[in-house]
């Protein structure tokens, strides 16, 4: 499913800074996207990707290279053996795909090219310090979230960490990390208290769809306000820097 695809996926909102109700209140579940949202790669996703497609007899600089990358990029927040297996068709094909990709990414990371984006490990540290409880997502396989997590030496930073895997194998835009959150930290009674907050479409979509009470677009990552509104933002940050105050605002 491309970006275009899931246009009409959610009923569009023209708010980008604050439109539904207050985003503080009880909201005391915070879900946040990592790569693009409170990590920084540097376009590995490309270059991971570049690698793994190369592998799969994909050559660079080819239409059907540019074809299946410009997908990769429209499709970012989505879990990547998802993406893998419709650009390749097959099972078999699609996790060999992930395979290498997986591979390439960490290689990266252990290279020591990711970096925390500036201003989220001090606001995560807030909003647990404010009493939240906080998560971390990702559409990357286990293996690679935690590779990401100790080369950040973030192992302990949020309350719980979540990959598709966790949630019974489906990534955004499903809604199935977001409700996992939900009923693994016991930490809101109701899912309208939850916040999400991330770089994509997906992101968004996913929020959205779990019935999370504030979505927060972040301008940090893949995709610009225009598409993070148009997917379902209640919000929309220049980083999440800018959430905990969002979130300390009055009642």
């Amino acid at each position: 499913m491309s970006d275009t695809d899931i246009t009409n996926s959610t009923d569009s909102t023209d708010s980008t800074d604050s439109t539904e109700g207050t985003a503080g209140g009880g909201r005391k579940l915070v879900v946040l996207d990592m790569a693009g949202t409170t990590v920084a790669d540097g376009g590995l996703v490309e270059r991971a990707f570049e690698q793994a497609a190369e592998r799969l007899g994909v050559e660079p600089g080819t239409p059907d290279h540019a074809e299946k990358l410009r997908y990769v990029l429209d499709t970012m927040g989505e879990s990547k053996i998802s993406v893998f297996r419709h650009l390749f068709g097959t099972e078999e094909l699609a996790h060999r795909a992930n395979s290498a990709f997986e591979e390439a990414y960490g290689a990266l990371v252990d290279g020591g090219l990711v970096t925390p984006l500036p201003g989220a490990r001090a606001a995560i540290e807030q909003l647990r310090a404010d009493g939240r409880t906080v998560v971390l997502t990702t559409g990357f396989a286990r293996v690679t979230q935690d590779a990401i997590l100790d080369a950040l030496g973030w192992q302990n930073l949020a309350d719980l960490t979540l990959c598709p895997a966790d949630a019974g194998g489906r990534g955004r835009p499903y809604p199935d990390m977001v409700l996992t959150a939900f009923l693994r930290t016991g930490a809101v009674a109701d899912v309208s208290d939850v916040v999400v907050a991330g770089d994509t479409a997906y992101d968004m979509l996913s929020g959205r769809r779990a019935g999370a009470g504030t979505v927060a677009g972040v301008l940090t990552g893949a995709h610009d306000r225009e598409a993070l509104t148009r997917h379902g933002a209640t919000h929309v940050l220049a980083s999440v820097a800018e959430l905990p105050a969002l979130l300390g605002e009055s009642p």
